[in-house]
Formats: structure tokens, sequence, C-alpha cells
């Protein structure tokens, strides 16, 4: 029996819509600039160079309806993504054959310290400390693929205080869901429980305490959140 130093953190899971089993988290891949016009509110031409990819932490994931304010921002932003879990695992994927790879989907939230991100940018740093700090990525309970057949096509909407701010279609990916895979796949080797935000569309804007966030992939469960 294998002794640790202290008790090892514990299994970060996702519920699974209409079931009792849990979607254990290996790890959180994230897609940037993947709706065109995004990519242009953010002072980029969009174009179909290849997708890049950064990484939020597995316990960055929240399932609860509460997200707390992060310190060191003031100006905080909002991101709703398509998430697509991995269920098998490889390397080199073939785009015609990654839909096999995906176990299902579900709704989530890129939160970003969008300052922190700037002065990054600027200064040709990483990004981890405005995207990967705590709380980042709510996530709503996932949903099998086989439930989702429509997905490659769904409405994604978010809404703050019941006003729109982002919306569009899952069809305006730049990189499609297939590509992405066969994309990360080629970077790095991919397992079951892989998680990857797809990419926002355009709206993204500043949140503070007490707004209501929702969250809408056409066909997914839906992610409510209250920034506390």
């Amino acid at each position: 029996m294998t002794e640790f130093c202290f008790p090892p953190a514990p299994q970060v899971s996702l519920p699974v819509a209409g079931t009792a089993a849990r979607f254990p988290v290996r790890r959180v891949y994230c897609v940037g600039r993947n709706y065109a016009e995004h990519a242009r509110e953010m002072g980029h031409d969009p174009d179909r160079e290849p997708p890049f990819f950064f990484q939020k932490n597995p316990d960055n994931l929240l399932t609860g309806a509460r997200f707390p304010y992060p310190p060191e921002t003031q100006d905080l932003h909002h991101e709703i993504e398509l998430a697509v879990l991995i269920g098998r695992g490889g390397q080199d994927i073939a785009a015609d054959a990654a839909m096999a790879h995906v176990f299902g989907y579900a709704t989530a939230l890129d939160m970003t310290r969008r300052d922190l991100q700037a002065q990054a940018k600027k200064a040709g740093r990483p990004w981890e400390a405005a995207k990967a700090f705590e709380h980042s990525a709510p996530i709503a309970p996932a949903l099998r693929a086989a439930e989702a057949p429509g997905i490659a096509t769904a409405a994604i909407r978010l809404t703050v205080n019941g006003t729109v701010r982002q919306e569009a279609t899952i069809a305006d990916l730049i990189w499609p869901i297939p590509e992405v895979i066969a994309h990360l796949s080629r970077l790095f080797v991919l397992a079951p429980g892989d998680v990857i935000l797809t990419g926002t569309p355009a709206g993204v804007a500043a949140v503070t305490r007490g707004d209501r966030l929702d969250a809408r992939v056409e066909g997914l469960p839906p992610l409510d959140v209250e920034v506390v």
C-alpha cells in the first residue's frame, strides 16, 4: 500500500446528467480565439492558422452556483464555452475519427482576469494568473454525446442579469470540434477524463459581485452562476 506524506487531493469529477455516475477529470485544455468575432474584439484578425491552447487546472472547475469574485483584479470577464469531454484517449487522432473519442459535452465558463491577461500579453508572459485561478471554470453537469446529436450546430448564449451578452452557434467555430481534437492530440497524448473548452463567442465583458450569469448551450444542461 502506498504511503503518502499527507492525504492526496480528492479526484475532481463532474456529474453526468441522468445518471449516478461521475466523469473523472484529468486535464483541462482551452482553445484561444476560436470564434472570428471574438478574435476581432480582442484585436486580432481571425485566420486558419493552427489553433493555440492553454490550460486550466482540474480543481479550477466549479460545479456550484456561487462564483467567488477573485482577488487581484478590477476587470473580471465572462466567456461562455462548450466543453468537450474525452472518453477515449489517443495521439495523432485523425479529424474524421475524432468524434469517436468524445464522451460528452457540458456548458462552461472561462472566467478571466482580463487586466492580468493584458499585463501578461504586454510583457510576453504566460496567462496562468489570468486564467487558472481558483473556481475559474464554472461548469454544468455533463451530457453523454449520444444525447446531444445536434451539438455541431447548437446555439450558445450567455445572459447577465437577463441581458444577452454573448450569442452564436457552435457552427461558428473557426476550428470545429473534430479539428480541435486532432490538433490537440498532436501536441499532447489525450486520455479519458480530459476536458476541452472550445472557445468563446464575441461579447465578453466585465462582471461584478451580485451579477447573475445564465449560460446556455442548446440541448445541454444549463449553467446558472451568481458572482459573490
